[in-house]
């Protein structure tokens, strides 16, 4: 079992508990997101499996995932990559968001950077596919209406467009 900290609008940890019970209570709890470029500065997007809960078939930033209890946002973040990239590059902290969307308990977002080309050695289980694109073309798919995870686009508004 998943165990997340719950924490306060200040981002203070205020107790601890299954990732289960986070969402049936709605608390508020922590997430890690990393955005990988390329050398040809252009996006890398994880395709999300069609076997993950939420939103599967959606295309999501490179590596995105829970904090467990305890862990920091970095460690979470490397954890995350590992785990859905099968690698690891050297991370640079770019954002910290308090993020309320939609059916979803309210939670922080801290998002980090990198630039890596490859390889990587997908988890097939959760991670249909990668891929780089430039902006122009992200902005492009939005617009024809691909499915976007609500946290990347989230960022992505923010951000970059």
């Amino acid at each position: 079992m998943e165990y997340m900290d719950i924490v306060n609008p200040q981002d203070d940890v205020i107790g601890k508990t299954s990732r289960q019970e986070i969402y049936a209570k709605s608390l508020i709890h922590r997430i890690v997101h990393i955005l990988i470029f390329n050398d040809k500065n252009e996006m890398a997007l994880q395709k999300r499996s069609s076997n993950v809960t939420f939103c599967p078939n959606h295309w999501s930033t490179a590596v995105g995932g829970h904090v467990r209890a305890g862990e920091s946002y970095e460690e979470a973040a490397l954890r995350e990559y590992e785990e859905e990239l099968g690698t690891k590059s050297k991370l640079e902290y770019f954002s910290k968001d308090y993020y309320s969307g939609e059916g979803t308990p309210d939670k922080f977002l801290v998002t980090f950077k990198t630039t890596f080309n490859g390889p990587f050695h997908l988890d097939k289980v959760d991670v249909e596919k990668i891929c780089f694109f430039k902006l122009d073309k992200i902005k492009e798919m939005i617009n024809n209406g691909e499915k976007f995870h609500p946290e990347l686009l989230f960022l992505l508004k923010k951000y970059f467009f």
